[in-house]
């Protein structure tokens, strides 16, 4: 029965650093970009776009 009350000890300790850590992200502002996430669909990544040369050259050899 003592390692219950362990164990919710311990699950109430990590929860609550997990919380802190929450805290923390949104204080230090993390979360604030809200540009970025909208037009990132609208750029090609460079490593797409190096793999997608180098098939394209292997297939016309």
């Amino acid at each position: 029965m003592s390692v219950i009350f362990v164990l919710i000890g311990f699950s109430t300790f990590v929860a609550l650093m997990f919380l802190a850590a929450y805290f923390w992200s949104v204080k230090t502002g993390q979360y604030k970009d809200n540009y970025t996430p909208s037009v990132r669909i609208l750029f090609d990544n460079e490593v797409t776009k190096k793999k997608d040369e180098k098939t394209k050259s292997g297939n016309d050899a």
